[in-house]
This record gives C-alpha cells, structure tokens and sequence, in this order.
C-alpha cells in the first residue's frame, strides 16, 4: 500500500451559490445525495449535529455491497462560510484526522478550499482520488438544485 500524504488540498469551483453548497455540507437529506466517493454507492444514514462539539456519523453502502461509516466532531461552525471537524472510520478506530472547509461567494459560483489534514497511519483510503470523487457526485446534486 503507498504511503498516505500526511495532508491533502484540493480546490474546487462549484456552478452553486454559496448558501446551496454549505446546505450540501450541513443538511442530512443533502449529504445523503452525495457522501461516498464510490459513484454507485449509496447512504444508509445520515446524522448531522452541526455545531461546535456536535458529532457526525454517515452510513454508506459501496456497488460492492461493502458498508461503511465516517464520523467525527463538528470543532469549526461559521455559516455558510467555513466547517471544521474531525474525521475517522468506524472501521479504523483510534486513526482519526481533521477535515478544514472553506468556501467563498465568486458570482453565483462557490470556491471551495477542501484540507484533509493530520493523516498519519495505514489506511486503506487513497483521500485525494476519494475525496474528487466524492466532489464530482457533489456538482451533480447541485446541478439538480
């Protein structure tokens, strides 16, 4: 297995206003649209209590069947602008990293500055390759706004 870069940025034009892009972040019927980088996977359950100290977990079902679980700790709220929390996988305890998300009004398009920081360990994740997919199932659902 490579070696996990300890950080990961990635930038992102989303064709949506900023409000409609932080919704897709903060609401669980939104986030049940488009969480899971596999293209054909599917979410099981959503649980969002967006705030400082509130926790996260969403469910999903890969095409393979396999089944998996993010959670984390809401540690930055600041509407519609900026998200800070951490991230693990249930099925990885103990290995837990902190997701930064910045977004920023251009016209009716938002820019989205995405840090996938402090990982460290084995993973079984390739987060960048992950992560712009998960993006692309995101234009999508925007798209359908």
């Amino acid at each position: 297995m490579p070696e996990q870069p300890s950080s990961i940025e990635i930038l992102h034009r989303f064709r949506a206003p900023r409000d409609a892009v932080w919704s897709a972040w903060t609401e669980p019927e939104l986030v049940g649209r488009w969480w899971g980088s596999d293209p054909d996977g599917v979410v099981t359950a959503a649980t969002l209590d967006v705030r400082v100290g509130g926790r996260f977990a969403v469910s999903f079902r890969d095409a393979t069947g396999d089944a998996h679980t993010s959670e984390g700790t809401y540690l930055h709220v600041e509407p519609p602008a900026a998200l800070g929390f951490t991230w693990s996988w249930a099925s990885e305890p103990g290995n837990t990293s902190r997701v930064t998300v910045a977004l920023s009004a251009d016209g009716g398009d938002t820019e989205m500055r995405f840090v996938h920081s402090e990982l460290r360990g084995a993973s079984g994740h390739d987060y960048a390759d992950g992560w712009r997919r998960t993006f692309a199932k995101l234009d999508r659902v925007l798209a359908e706004r």
